[in-house]
């Protein structure tokens, strides 16, 4: 049983479960990950029109499941009679193993629930202020304060969820990692700490042409006490060179390949 989501380091982090043999974001996907020994499930969450939060990904219905429009138009019994396998394919399309088998959409409480001993990295997609009440009641609720990690590209629903309940542990959004980095690239950032806990970073290698993960960042942000989680890695020599850099843990597809990787530079223990 695990003490705290950093205690001990999570080095694999599993995008949407394990999507590359589920349909991601799916209980079916959590499960397949939690048996194979993730550290971490990444997830994101929507607010259904009736206000229940949903993991999906995507803002629309049309990419994963036989349904169209806005998930959050959609109320969650609306939402449990679509085929969340419905376009699941390891072929290219030549065949759909999980279409008509049941696999629905599922809630935050219900994975949860299902992987009672599994941390979650959950994404807050929804714009709508409401959605940070509806996290907070659902972590309160599943008593999952200390396994959760919440996220979002939605700077003020963080700022939010920081005011309302601060032992809620948050990443930093994109503004946020752009601001440090400036300061960090012009050689003028702070020594001082933030007074939350440590700043966990959540960040691809690169981005619109600036190299954001280098071994100078890692170096810098780790005497800072900082988290560095890189996503979204699916290269094996990749995943090799970035926890060789030090960084703390890599968001994947691949996250049985992401394990044999970490066990062997000594990062995880053999399971």
């Amino acid at each position: 049983m695990f003490k705290s989501f950093f205690d001990p380091m999570p080095r694999v982090v599993a995008h949407r479960g394990d999507s590359a043999n589920f349909p991601e974001n799916t209980l079916p996907a959590f499960e397949s990950a939690c048996t194979m020994g993730v550290d971490v499930i990444e997830t994101d969450v929507h607010l259904s029109k009736d206000g229940v939060l949903v993991i999906w990904h995507d803002p629309t219905l049309e990419r994963n499941t036989n349904g169209k429009g806005s998930i959050e138009e959609h109320t969650l019994s609306e939402l449990k009679t679509l085929d969340a396998g419905y376009t699941f394919t390891t072929d290219g399309g030549k065949t759909f193993p999980f279409r008509g088998k049941g696999v629905q959409l599922c809630t935050l409480e219900e994975a949860l629930q299902r992987c009672p001993a599994q941390c979650f990295n959950v994404d807050l997609k929804s714009k709508n202020p409401a959605i940070v009440d509806a996290f907070i009641q659902v972590i309160k609720a599943e008593h999952a304060t200390r396994r959760v990690v919440a996220a979002s590209f939605h700077l003020s629903n963080l700022k939010l969820l920081r005011k309302k309940e601060p032992q809620i542990q948050t990443s930093i959004t994109t503004l946020e990692v752009l601001a440090l980095l400036a300061l960090q690239k012009l050689h003028v950032l702070p020594a001082r700490q933030t007074k939350r806990s440590s700043v966990i970073f959540q960040i691809p290698v690169r981005q619109w042409g600036i190299e954001v993960v280098s071994p100078a960042f890692v170096r810098l942000m780790h005497a800072r006490k900082a988290i560095i989680q890189v996503w979204t890695i699916n290269d094996e020599q990749e995943m090799r060179r970035l926890f060789t850099m030090g960084v703390d843990s890599v968001m994947t597809d691949k996250p049985a390949l992401a394990i044999k990787v970490a066990e062997e530079l000594g990062l995880r223990t053999k399971s």
